[in-house]
C-alpha cells in the first residue's frame, strides 16, 4: 500500500537536532514606590510597609521618612506580576481607609 505523502514514514528517521537552553534570563524587576501627600497619616505607611512589604519596623520608619522628606521611597522590589497585585491592593486598602494614598511601579 502506498504512503500518503504528508505522512511519516517510520521506516525512515531524521536526525533532529534539539537545542538545549543553557541560560535564561531572569524576570525584570520592578520597585514598588509610595509617594508622599498631605492627608495619609505617618502611621498608616508604617502598617503598610510592614503588612504588605514584609518590613521590620525601624526598616519601615526610615522608608516613611525617605517617603515624607523626599516625596518618594521603595516599599519593595518584585515581579511585574507581584508588584501589581501589591499596588493594586494597597490602594485598594487605602482608599477603603480614606486616604488617597498613591503607589506606582518604575522597571528597576
Amino acid at each position: 500500500m502506498a504512503r500518503h505523502p504528508m505522512e511519516p514514514d517510520h521506516g525512515e528517521r531524521e536526525d533532529v537536532a534539539l537545542q538545549e537552553r543553557t541560560h535564561t534570563q531572569p524576570p525584570r524587576m520592578y520597585r514598588v514606590l509610595v509617594h508622599n501627600d498631605d492627608y495619609t497619616t505617618m502611621e498608616f505607611v508604617i502598617e503598610v510597609l510592614v503588612r504588605w512589604f514584609d518590613k521590620a519596623e525601624p526598616e519601615a520608619m526610615r522608608v516613611m521618612l525617605q517617603v515624607h522628606h523626599m516625596g518618594a521611597g521603595v516599599a519593595g522590589v518584585y515581579t511585574r506580576d507581584e508588584a501589581e497585585t501589591r499596588v493594586a491592593e494597597v490602594t485598594a486598602e487605602a482608599r477603603g481607609r480614606g486616604f488617597p494614598l498613591l503607589l506606582t511601579m518604575e522597571p528597576e
